[in-house]
């Protein structure tokens, strides 16, 4: 029969070595962990642009298909940029930029910077702008892509941790998604108005209007309105560039 001290040592040994091992394993997983994060960042990106990528392809596309990567401060003015894997100005790159933080910055009057990512794709430009937002149970986020026009969506990609399966979840299923391309966020004067998600469908918005709609999802309502709620406040972040390069 072992005694309460010998079982309170060994108790507290396997406690220790466990608890070493654990922390032994996860920092050597840290950087597969930190690789696999960073690739599905890129096959987000790459996908709204309509460039499909897999795990195994997307840092090879990325390198070749996204030309630059942009950071633009509250004034729309370029305070980044990273091209051919250098730095031309400044010294963060937008892929590295924490969206959630700037974000939380720009929502308690600080000074932010936000990402915008450019793609050239049959020898067109093609902008893309990272979105994060609230859904029901938890965040929404995403990208768009705007063309060489600043205006017409080019395609759309978002993604969820919580949202109801079979309901709100299905933002991020292809027939949703495929519904803003040919969209456009600013209206007939270049005054932008983003692109809302309607419940009850698009045809209920007057025939001029409908280009800036998209179909809500049925039974995901909440979800919906967050979506539009995601495109409206992370859009208009970026209308202050926009205009410098339209010279509006």
């Amino acid at each position: 029969m072992y005694s309460n001290s010998y079982v309170i040592r060994y108790a507290v040994v396997m406690v220790v070595l466990v608890a070493a091992l654990l922390s032994m394993a996860a920092l050597l997983l840290k950087p597969a962990q930190e690789r696999n994060v960073a690739v599905a960042k890129m096959q987000g990106i790459l996908s709204a642009a309509n460039i499909d990528a897999s795990a195994k392809d997307a840092e090879a596309l990325y390198a070749s298909s996204i030309k630059e990567e942009i950071v633009i401060d509250k004034n729309g003015d370029v305070i980044g940029l990273y091209r051919d894997g250098n730095f031309e100005q400044g010294d963060v790159r937008a892929f590295y930029i924490d969206l959630k933080k700037e974000l939380y910055n720009q929502s308690v009057g600080s000074d932010y910077k936000l990402p915008l990512y450019i793609a050239e794709k049959d020898g067109e430009k093609i902008y893309i702008i990272p979105l994060m937002g609230k859904g029901l149970w938890g965040p929404v986020y995403g990208n768009i892509a705007i063309g060489g026009d600043f205006n017409t969506i080019m395609g759309a990609t978002f993604g969820h941790d919580k949202e109801t399966p079979g309901l709100g979840a299905e933002i991020e299923e292809d027939f949703f998604e495929k519904q803003f391309i040919g969209k456009q966020i600013l209206d007939e004067n270049g005054s932008f108005t983003s692109v809302k998600v309607v419940k009850g469908g698009v045809n209920v918005l007057p025939q001029g209007d409908q280009i800036h709609g998209v179909d809500a999802i049925s039974g995901g309502t909440i979800t919906s309105n967050a979506v539009s709620d995601m495109l409206e406040s992370n859009l208009k972040n970026y209308v202050g560039y926009i205009k410098k390069q339209k010279n509006i």
